[in-house]
């Protein structure tokens, strides 16, 4: 990478809407994201795909709204922070960061070395987790660390044929079942509509906390705004349906055995390994620069390697049995905060903003927006275990946003 943390100049900016496409269509070919949607399966055929669609609506625009403050200014998403929250606020914000970003590391090794156990044991006889940890690993690592100027073709190349073999996979889906049939499967009543779209948004908003550290490397702010949109709408709605489809058709959510039963094989076992290097790199490189908004003196290849083989380690403990869990943290804690953020940029500034005001006079800390945000995540934690129907995440991104405008203006 070019600067650290530091504003990457006009010239040096050279990614393009097409390139952000498949930046995010990358980032959203993912067994999480079909996983994610085998857990709508309870709300049934059509009451999924709804909270699919909506709630893709709901997470992206603040996603690519986020992209703006990079594309704007050429500066990372955890800088993007301070004005809202102060330096020291945006510190917090950092080690949340690289907090939710190691565990997405750690679950997207698991999944891809559990999914790649399953394919050749089953195929082929061969047993070994630890390896494939290793190598989910380690590639995906060596994919954050080549740098934005790799990005464009690696991209192209990967996400051109996994989307390949993703038309295929939806084409044996449906091959098991007719339109009619899946059509009339119903919910059970066990996940209530609002939690269900909670699920979905907190998806996109998982990336809003890194999604600048890529922006700021964009030609121009519409194509950016436009191609992460559109990129990550597309894909991971994509992705979402083949999940809950699958678990309707299969009745397992765990989308690994309904591949295994629907007979894809090898097909399953490319889209596992090469989807988790499209998608984990982000979460690793993006680590590094919100550690380097602590510490800006680090090595950023430096940084990148230790909190790649960091995420590696931790995949040995983490318990992939609160996935669910870990999806509606990110939302209660992530949500609010750029609620607050975006607000600032767009309402309270109306984007009128010098970047030196990120740097030299950022200010210590905003009590406001440090209050905001935890009001709005009380809000959601609130909504989301008493009133689980209503949905958190909205009223949490309204609620933060306003407050904050209400006590910067008083």
């Amino acid at each position: 990478m070019l600067n650290g943390v530091q504003p990457i100049p006009k010239e040096s900016r050279n990614l393009r809407g097409i390139d952000f496409f498949l930046l995010w269509a990358g980032a959203a070919i993912a067994i999480s994201e079909v996983w994610a949607g085998g857990m709508l399966a309870p709300l049934g055929f059509w009451a999924g795909l709804w909270a699919v669609l909506l709630g893709h609506v709901i997470g992206n625009t603040p996603l690519a709204l986020g992209g703006v403050l990079g594309s704007d200014l050429g500066i990372p998403a955890m800088v993007s922070v301070r004005l809202a929250f102060g330096r020291w606020g945006s510190y917090l914000a950092s080690v949340l960061n690289i907090i939710q970003l190691l565990g997405w590391t750690a679950v997207m090794v698991i999944i891809c070395a559990q999914s790649c156990e399953v394919i050749t044991s089953t195929l082929f006889g061969y047993s070994n987790l630890k390896l494939w940890m290793v190598i989910a690993g380690l590639g995906s690592t060596l994919w954050a660390m080549v740098g934005s100027r790799f990005w464009q073709w690696m991209q192209r190349v990967a996400v051109v044929a996994l989307g390949v073999l993703c038309l295929f996979m939806t084409y044996s889906v449906f091959r098991e079942i007719s339109w009619g049939e899946l059509l009339a499967i119903k919910g059970n009543g066990e996940l209530p509509f609002g939690a269900g779209l909670d699920l979905v948004i907190a998806m996109p908003i998982s990336w809003l906390p890194l999604v600048a550290d890529y922006s700021r490397f964009a030609r121009d702010t519409r194509s950016s705004f436009w191609g992460t949109w559109w990129g990550y709408f597309i894909v991971s709605s994509w992705m979402y349906f083949l999940g809950l489809s699958s678990a309707l058709v299969t009745g397992k959510s765990d989308p690994i055995p309904a591949m295994l039963a629907l007979g894809f094989g090898l097909i399953a076992f490319y889209i596992v390994l090469f989807s988790t290097f499209t998608t984990t790199f982000l979460d690793i490189y993006s680590a590094a620069v919100s550690f380097l908004n602590i510490r800006p003196r680090v090595r950023e290849r430096l940084a990148t390697l230790v909190f790649g083989v960091a995420g590696t380690v931790l995949a040995l403990f983490f318990p992939m049995d609160r996935y669910e869990s870990f999806l509606f943290l990110i939302g209660a804690v992530f949500v609010p905060l750029f609620g607050v953020v975006i607000f600032d940029y767009f309402l309270y500034r109306k984007r009128n903003v010098d970047v030196a005001e990120f740097y030299e006079k950022c200010p210590s800390l905003v009590w406001q927006g440090v209050i905001s945000w935890a009001v709005g995540l009380l809000l959601y934690e609130i909504l989301l275990y008493e009133l689980p129907a209503l949905g958190a995440s909205v009223p949490s991104f309204v609620v933060s946003g306003c407050l904050y405008l209400v006590l910067r203006r008083k």
